[in-house]
């Protein structure tokens, strides 16, 4: 103590004004004035802080363009609505096509020869090849009568394309393999006229040690409609909720669940014994369990397995079924890669238009509905 002063409250009164003058020496500085102004320029400058700079009655007209921005909204709507009318019909005009590609697939149906010639994409390799051909068949038709009988068809056609697309092939396990190799073939079917819009993924499976169903089916159910709480966000029509099915597995096939073995001790004998129960299993074949949409019960884990989900529903429809034969081959993939793949904000092709894959998935634009004060 000093003079009656506390030693504490001399030292306390000592660093505040180190501290004062430490900050006007700071303030002074050119460099760091330059600084502070920048931020607050940034600041002052951002879209909502310039809005509410705005006279009244210039907000009043925002307001009025953000109720025509909505209308926009649900006219866009009902173009999604349309547009899966049209895919509904030539949906109609692609099954032949895709029936026929089965009928070669399994062996029912052996093309012709004009039905499987394929030309070379260069006229140089035509012209190279002219001279060989007629050689090659010749020599093609005196080795057949020695070589074994062709297989039918194309032997793992689907099962091959579930190899060669990683989005499908980090879902496939070992022990799917065998049963995936007899898929026969993969539809899309959509919603009737008049009904919500909708479509189901069929998986055509020839008879088999697994299951005895003929067809297991995934059914995604759609809306093209605004948010009313947020209605600037509407990308287009969104999966709302999905359905699978029940596969009838054979005894001892199922390849969804394991059975382990746990020890039980008894708490009053004190006895030992060996229980077993079935847990889950890994397998692409979980994705036929009825996953349900109900987002607001949703935790986080999965929101993220129904939107993946989706993701691969999609993909099936827009990319896997109308051009199945390139993505055997390997030619798609090179393709989607040489594109930079499918983002989040929505799948095209084909057989489908564009949907966004979540609500509030990242990416889709997320504008202030409320109005302007």
């Amino acid at each position: 103590m000093a003079h009656g002063v506390p030693s504490d409250s001399l030292e306390a009164a000592k660093n505040a004004s180190n501290t004062e003058k430490l900050t006007d020496q700071v303030m002074q500085n050119p460099q760091v004035l330059a600084a502070l102004q920048e931020r607050l320029d940034n600041v002052s400058h951002t879209p909502s802080s310039y809005i509410e700079t705005l006279p009244k009655a210039v907000k009043r007209r925002i307001n009025a363009l953000k109720q025509l921005q909505v209308k926009c909204a649900h006219i866009e709507a009902k173009f999604y609505e349309e547009v899966h009318d049209l895919e509904r019909k030539y949906a109609a005009l692609y099954q032949p096509l895709f029936d026929k590609r089965r009928e070669f697939i399994t062996g029912d149906v052996e093309p012709t020869d004009a039905e499987s010639e394929w030309h070379s994409e260069t006229e140089e390799e035509d012209k190279l090849a002219g001279d060989m051909k007629n050689k090659a068949v010749i020599a093609e038709k005196e080795a057949a009568a020695a070589e074994e009988p062709a297989p039918r068809g194309i032997p793992e056609f689907w099962f091959t394309i579930f190899r060669n697309v990683d989005m499908l092939s980090e879902l496939v396990q070992e022990y799917d393999e065998p049963i995936l190799k007899h898929l026969q073939d993969i539809k899309v079917k959509f919603s009737d006229p008049g009904q919500p819009m909708s479509f189901v993924l069929e998986f055509h499976f020839e008879p088999n040690d697994y299951f005895t169903n003929p067809v297991l089916t995934k059914t995604y159910k759609m809306k093209s409609e605004p948010d009313k709480a947020d209605p600037f966000s509407f990308e287009g029509p969104e999966i709302v909720d999905c359905d699978g099915c029940t596969i009838d597995w054979k005894k001892g096939k199922n390849v969804t669940v394991k059975t382990i073995k746990k020890k039980q001790k008894h708490k009053g004998r004190g006895t030992v014994r060996t229980i077993t129960k079935q847990v889950p299993n890994d397998s692409f074949f979980n994705f036929f369990s009825p996953l349900r949409g109900d987002f607001p019960s949703q935790d986080e884990d999965s929101e993220f397995t129904l939107a993946s989900d989706f993701e691969i529903g999609h993909f099936f429809r827009e990319r896997i079924v109308p051009r199945a034969v390139l993505y055997f081959t390997g030619e798609a993939i090179e393709d989607d890669d040489n594109v930079g793949g499918l983002g989040a904000g929505g799948l095209g092709g084909p057989a489908g238009g564009r949907c966004s894959l979540e609500p509030g998935a990242e990416g889709m634009a997320q504008c202030p509905s409320q109005p302007v004060q």
